[in-house]
């Protein structure tokens, strides 16, 4: 576990000194470091510190659990899960390889495309810490429709990961479901080395006693003098500029950037603070703030380690950098928000975009806007210090889109965050609306036709995503941020349109 670079001589020593005294804490789980207002909060989120150790009492139940899988020919993996249930998983899979598909969508496309044609061979994971998020209990209830309808017994297809006693835990027990408990103090971001992200790694054939061995000997240099936490956490908080711009290029572990996105966004975005992390996947893109890299090139920092030491490097450098920016790095208040909105709408049953918000509409498109501009040109004049575009469409389909980030940045000279919905709501959706008040928020919808329903519940999955992106619109225009909302009537078309406009 390396970091070079040349903000390394930047860096103050009184700050590093500072962190010194703080890492011991740290190390023994110290509640009070965030201060006293998140000290109850801290109390019962600090296992993560011990999981390098403390998960391997979870070894016997992962390999009894793989064996099962191959002797049932389970050999079709569904990952469900948001954020820190699913984020780190995907990045062992990506790097070792491995098959893994990731569900971590409401859009009725992606879950068609995520459904195996042979269900028999199909092991779907339901990971939810709190077992009641609003996605993976569709999902859930969408996969053992289908295991009934083709005379398959659920039992025989599914694993849940959930906290201990967690209505998700009681109702899967009851239908005789394979369950593994993680560490009900742990948070969901900082859980890469727990159930949650050793569950799925095993299910594929990935021995995570690579991971576990690999974090305990990076957690040995973790509580010294000078650490490599210590001097990230330092650098990035003495960066004068909110963004930190993470490049993967010719990187060994695709995925790990989108990782450590919502590890840092969503832990440190709120009071009206925070730092941003830009996700770079070429060095010929523009650069925001501290350039960091995982592979060797011209950054500010150089961060070299093995997977499971970059995983508990991350977390211990984001409370590090929580404990500077004074900030709790353990709630989420305004995910929390997102959700509570998407309810509203689902319970009032409009789901509709919001007609006085329209500004423009032709074959193409229909523009809303907070902001009364009727184009995404009009809307790229705005002056802010970066621009977010959320994508509620198709990952894997709708890849394209993505394309429009960069496009805007290599434009406006600023800073652009991209993310798919509602994947992004539990990670920079809590920075967009929590952390510094100075973005512009760019959403792109579709009219697509596809729907799906979800068993026992009176909304489809359309609905649903439509409900989280109006619920998303919402929080953000009640702090009267600009918004623009393009919605798509053909998706491949309006892409193309949006991408060569930009051009």
């Amino acid at each position: 576990m390396k970091v070079s670079g040349h903000f390394l001589n930047q860096i103050d020593p009184n700050i590093i000194a500072e962190l010194n005294e703080v890492v011991g804490k740290l190390s023994k789980k110290d509640p009070t470091l965030w201060g006293e207002a998140a000290a109850a909060d801290a109390a019962i989120r600090l296992n993560w510190v011990d999981l390098p150790t403390s998960s391997r009492e979870l070894l016997p139940q992962l390999d009894a659990l793989s064996a099962w899988a191959r002797t049932q020919s389970l050999t079709q993996v569904i990952l469900c899960g948001m954020g820190g249930s699913s984020l780190a998983p995907e990045v062992v899979a990506n790097t070792y390889k491995r098959n893994l598909t990731i569900l971590d969508s409401t859009d009725p496309k992606q879950i068609i495309n995520a459904t195996p044609k042979d269900l028999g061979s199909a092991l779907v994971i339901i990971a939810s810490k709190s077992g009641s998020t609003i996605e993976t209990t569709s999902q859930m209830a969408y996969f053992e429709e289908k295991f009934i309808s083709a005379k398959l017994d659920p039992a025989n297809h599914f694993v849940i990961v959930t906290d201990p006693n967690s209505a998700l835990e009681n109702q899967a027990r009851s239908k005789g479901y394979k369950v593994i408990n993680a560490d009900p103090n742990v948070g969901g971001r900082f859980s890469a080395l727990s159930a949650y992200g050793l569950v799925p790694a095993a299910l594929v054939g990935f021995d995570v006693t690579q991971l576990l061995d690999d974090a305990i000997n990076a957690t040995k240099n973790l509580v010294g003098k000078d650490c490599v936490a210590a001097i990230i956490a330092a650098a990035i908080y003495q960066s004068p500029s909110q963004f930190i711009t993470f490049i993967n290029s010719g990187s060994a572990l695709p995925g790990l950037e989108d990782w450590i996105e919502q590890l840092i966004a969503e832990s440190t975005g709120k009071d009206g603070k925070g730092k941003l992390p830009i996700i770079n996947k070429t060095d010929a893109q523009l650069k925001f703030g501290m350039s960091i890299g995982f592979a060797s090139g011209d950054y500010d920092l150089f961060v070299e380690a093995e997977l499971g030491a970059h995983f508990i490097l991350w977390e211990w450098v984001t409370a590090l950098l929580s404990y500077l920016l004074k900030v709790d790095p353990f709630n989420q208040p305004n995910v929390t928000e997102a959700k509570e909105q998407t309810n509203h709408v689902i319970n009032k049953g409009n789901f509709e975009y919001p007609q006085e918000l329209k500004t423009f509409e032709d074959e193409n498109f229909e523009i809303y806007s907070n902001k009364g501009v009727t184009s995404l040109d009009d809307f790229l004049q705005l002056k802010n210090e970066y621009f977010a575009v959320m994508a509620y469409l198709t990952r894997g389909d709708d890849d394209l889109i993505a394309e429009l980030s960069e496009l805007i940045s290599a434009k406006t000279g600023v800073a652009s965050t991209f993310g798919w919905a509602p994947r992004f709501l539990h990670s920079t959706g809590q920075f967009h609306k929590g952390g510094s008040p100075n973005g512009a928020f760019i959403q792109i919808t579709s009219q697509d036709q596809i729907d799906l329903a979800i068993p026992g519940k009176t909304f489809t999955f359309k609905e649903l995503i439509t409900a989280q992106a109006i619920g998303d619109a919402v929080a953000l225009r009640n702090r009267n941020y600009p918004f623009l909302q393009i919605h798509l009537k053909d998706k491949k078309m309006g892409i193309l349109k949006l991408i060569e406009g930009l051009k």
